[in-house]
């Protein structure tokens, strides 16, 4: 785990690769729409590529959380509206991908967080989501959010959190609620957010990945 942190630290910071890192879109069970927001994640990476000097594939790969293809990837993401349910086989792997180096960010698009937290403690029954203080690196880590992470949509007025699951000191899981980045990533006519709004969800989406790769 140690060598591969490394390589990616150093592909990050010095772009020592001739070949892209890639990223993934988690296709989970359960009936939620964990295909939503399709322009997101490409559009995050374009920001990341330009602005933070990663090489990461432009096209987003698709994993399943039963596939043993999980552990080629530094970051997935999740996303939905929707039910989500882990089956014994996806519970063991996403474990396995998470406590061996893995990052699992998952952005609820509203609806998710009882299925999430429902199915998070069938992955980690002894682990209890933790709220990350504004200090955490993941909010410095290259961009800038001394107020903790920012509101990008909505829903049902309550302030934004970012909760996670940590192993051995290291932030394994990062939950975001209430503040909805994938549809700031998205092309601007899906929403029709502000630019600066927009801008604010990008470049926290680029710390997410940055600190991924880096930890």
């Amino acid at each position: 785990m140690l060598l591969r942190k490394l390589v990616l630290y150093c592909i990050l910071l010095f772009g020592l690769t001739t070949t892209a890192q890639e990223i993934a879109v988690l296709h989970y069970n359960g009936g939620g729409d964990w295909y939503s927001n399709p322009t997101a994640l490409p559009n995050l990476i374009n920001f990341c590529n330009q602005n933070i000097n990663t090489r990461i594939d432009a096209d987003p790969a698709t994993v399943k959380p039963e596939s043993t293809d999980i552990f080629q990837f530094p970051y997935i993401h999740m996303t939905g509206h929707g039910n989500v349910f882990f089956t014994e086989q996806d519970i063991e792997n996403l474990r396995n991908y998470l406590l061996s180096g893995g990052f699992l960010h998952i952005d609820d698009n509203y609806g998710m967080e009882p299925y999430v937290k429902r199915e998070l403690k069938k992955v980690f029954p002894d682990k209890e989501l933790e709220e990350l203080s504004v200090d955490h690196p993941i909010f410095s880590v290259f961009f800038k959010f001394p107020n903790g992470l920012p509101k990008i949509h909505e829903h049902d007025g309550n302030r934004p959190q970012a909760l996670g699951l940590y192993h051995e000191d290291r932030l394994i899981l990062l939950f975001t609620f209430e503040s909805d980045l994938g549809d700031g990533w998205e092309n601007q006519e899906v929403h029709n957010d502000p630019e600066q709004v927009r801008l604010q969800a990008l470049k926290m989406g680029a710390n997410i990945i940055k600190y991924a790769f880096e930890n």
